[in-house]
């Protein structure tokens, strides 16, 4: 049955702790690279939750920056020169497909190949 927790567990955790190990669970079936452990250089599948979505206005390029969670580290997902995409939204579950970079001090991933998921899962 994997990693999941037992009922007693499950009935007295939090909604938050839930969520993020039902993440975890989704990065291992899904055989991508957990968050936790990205390093720089290199080209990775990842998977998880938008927490966050902010268009930047830059004065050079602009960007629109999303935060993936997916239940152990987050990364930010950097689009060049985008307003919007549809379906880059907080709350939307996705896979992502990119070379690690850096963005304003955090790990990213910039112009990633991405298929969204559908909200239905498992």
């Amino acid at each position: 049955m994997g990693h999941r927790p037992s009922l007693l567990k499950r009935l007295t955790a939090s909604a938050h702790h839930l969520d993020a190990a039902e993440l975890r669970s989704e990065v291992e079936r899904l055989s991508c690279k957990p968050l936790l452990e990205l390093r720089r250089g290199v080209v990775v599948s990842v998977t998880g939750r938008l927490r966050a979505v902010v268009y930047n206005p830059r004065e050079t390029v602009p960007t629109l920056e999303a935060e993936l969670f997916d239940g152990s580290a987050a990364v930010m997902l950097v689009w060049l020169g985008r307003r919007r995409i549809a379906g880059i939204e907080p709350g939307r579950r996705l896979v992502a497909r990119g070379r690690v970079g850096v963005h304003d001090d955090r790990l990213a991933i910039y112009n990633p190949w991405y298929e969204l998921q559908s909200a239905a899962h498992g």
